[in-house]
């Protein structure tokens, strides 16, 4: 799995629609920076067919360190909640998501929401 950057994502915008790469620096880094003050306000975005961004609070809680066992009061926080949309659901169900050791290739497994397919039943029913 590689590691994409806001870098190589300008890169690839501005070379597929023919824009300055700072013009296209800027929209990103503008539309970022909105996203960061709408969760900072407590709003929820909600962008069609791609997911939505909600922001959380996490309650506080008590904790163990694992080598001491001491116990310790963790603070709530705030937390991002991203729940994925339609679309994009869609194209990671067709994406592939494991080598295949044998042949070496891509293997597509469907997620949990994946409709499963009725059996295929030769039988027929008495009507």
């Amino acid at each position: 799995m590689a590691t994409v950057t806001k870098k190589d994502l300008i890169d690839r915008i501005a070379d597929k629609e023919s824009c300055r790469r700072v013009l296209v620096k800027r929209v990103i880094q503008g539309f970022l920076d909105a996203v960061i003050d709408e969760l900072c306000d407590g709003n929820r975005l909600e962008f069609r067919d791609f997911g939505v961004f909600e922001s959380k609070i996490r309650a506080a809680r008590q904790a163990q360190n694992p080598k001491t066992m001491d116990k310790l009061q963790v603070p709530s926080k705030r937390t991002v909640k991203f729940k994925v949309g339609r679309v994009m659901r869609l194209r990671l169900d067709d994406a592939p998501t494991a080598i295949d050791e044998a042949t070496g290739l891509a293997v597509s497994t469907p997620g949990p929401w994946a409709k499963k397919k009725p059996a295929d039943n030769n039988t027929q029913t008495p009507v």
